[in-house]
């Protein structure tokens, strides 16, 4: 009988193991409980682990693995600093037309250009952009979202270039500095996120590591299961998952008229 609909999976973020265990459920304790059965010259040799913005697994790290290094995925970041974007565009809508928007709205047309990169816009389109949003939003409160998530990824681009500490620290310094000015709740919201995670975020600069390849491993386990329209037993269901990520690939038989 499953304890909770979801598992937690623990996966080989450098190494060649693909996926380690297969755990039922999503609390810390059930984490740090797997990890207690292992042996600690086993554990030992974990040094750093990557997730997202959980703090049941951040704490699971931390009384678990007490030697390891917690580094937050950027892309859970930008995934966040996005969500913040849209909801204050979803406020501003609601604020000005009292209801939701529409095609015609200005700021819901530019939805998609919002979660845009800067570096993706030419200067045409970010000064067309910016012209029309204050025509929507007198207050600037999108706009102002808008600055906040490209200096969060001002940051997170420090890791391509080394992961200096002193960028790190200046491009800091700019989003908080510009967070701290700013008036609109869910910014400030989000610089207070920023801020609880901060030294996992600075660890994953310096190392740039990520958790893409947990995200490729669950989208393994998530076909597995579609593609089996289900499973009704648990251990048959780890057994195939396990199987799935951690085979290799197979070397194809070569046809007949590759071998002439």
């Amino acid at each position: 009988i499953w304890v909770d609909r979801w598992d937690t999976g623990l996966v080989d973020i450098t190494g060649d193991q693909g996926l380690l265990a297969q755990i039922n459920g999503r609390d810390s304790a059930t984490v740090i409980d797997w990890l207690g059965q292992r042996k600690s010259a086993w554990r030992d040799q974990i040094t750093h682990v990557a997730i997202d913005l959980s703090a049941v697994y951040a704490r699971a790290v931390r009384l678990g693995l007490p030697g390891a290094v917690v580094i937050v995925d950027r892309f859970h970041l930008v995934k966040k600093a996005n969500e913040m974007v849209d909801a204050v565009r979803r406020r501003v809508t609601w604020a000005q037309r009292g209801r939701r928007g529409r095609k015609a709205d200005v700021e819901w047309i530019n939805r998609r250009r919002l979660l845009r990169g800067a570096e993706r816009l030419t200067q045409a389109q970010r000064t067309t952009l910016f012209a029309k949003l204050l025509t929507a939003d007198p207050n600037e409160h999108i706009a102002a979202a808008w600055i906040a998530k490209e200096l969060l990824r001002e940051l997170l681009s420090c890791a391509e270039r080394g992961g200096l500490r002193y960028e790190i620290h200046a491009a800091l310094d700019r989003f908080y500095r510009f967070c701290a000015a700013c008036k609109v709740p869910e910014v400030i919201k989000f610089a207070r996120t920023i801020e609880t995670w901060q030294q996992p975020i600075i660890a994953a600069l310096h190392t740039g590591l990520t958790n893409a390849r947990t995200e490729g491993y669950n989208r393994i386990v998530k076909h597995v299961g579609r593609i089996a329209f289900g499973f009704r037993n648990p251990d048959n269901q780890r057994r195939r998952v396990r199987w799935a990520c951690t085979r290799r690939s197979r070397q194809v038989t070569p046809s007949r008229h590759q071998c002439h």
